[in-house]
């Protein structure tokens, strides 16, 4: 019986920045750039574990791989 394959493992994908009139500049608690600001850094660390993840299948999935130069 052969190993089935890994799943896919779709990079994550970068939030869209908000509009150029999508802050007020009214103080907002809750202001879409933080918030952006937020989703991005959130982002960057799934980006940053998707990587090491990427860069460990092939050890994980064995035998068979072609030697890296």
């Amino acid at each position: 019986m052969s190993p089935s394959p890994a799943p896919p493992d779709p990079p994550p994908q970068a939030p869209p920045p908000p509009g150029p009139d999508a802050c007020c500049r009214g103080g907002c608690a809750y202001c879409v750039l933080e918030l952006y600001q937020d989703e991005l850094e959130q982002y960057r660390c799934a980006l940053a574990a998707w990587r090491a993840r990427q860069t460990a299948a092939p050890r994980r999935r064995g035998a068979g791989l072609p030697p890296r130069d």
